[in-house]
């Protein structure tokens, strides 16, 4: 069974930064792709970044030109490099692991809040 450990989330004022980390241990098979997603308050959660095993990005629009998303094979870690917040950015951000076969694994999620 895999494990999705999150770290890196807070409170930031308006225009600040932070970058997300999630850590994936246990039993991991044929990763395909990691990522992240986010749910504000009263809303769909959304989509804000995947990379792919052989480095393929992409990006909401909404973070485009703000967002990096990394990942470390070895460490079998994903980060997302967060500039220029707003906040809109406020939100649980959840970590996504997609594997060849089978059903993806979920985060429990970190929240990021903010601040005008």
């Amino acid at each position: 069974q895999v494990q999705l450990v999150e770290s890196g989330g807070g409170l930031v004022q308006a225009g600040g930064s932070l970058r997300l980390s999630c850590a994936a241990s246990g039993t991991i098979y044929s990763i395909n792709a990691m990522g992240w997603y986010r749910q504000a308050p009263g809303k769909q959660r959304e989509l804000v970044a995947t990379i792919t095993s052989d480095g393929a990005t992409n990006y909401a629009d909404s973070v485009k030109g703000r967002g990096t998303i990394s990942r470390d094979n070895a460490k079998k870690t994903v980060y997302l490099q967060m500039n220029s917040l707003k906040p809109e950015d406020t939100a649980v951000y959840y970590c996504l692991v997609a594997y060849m076969h089978g059903p993806p694994t979920w985060g429990q999620g970190t929240q990021v809040t903010v601040s005008s």
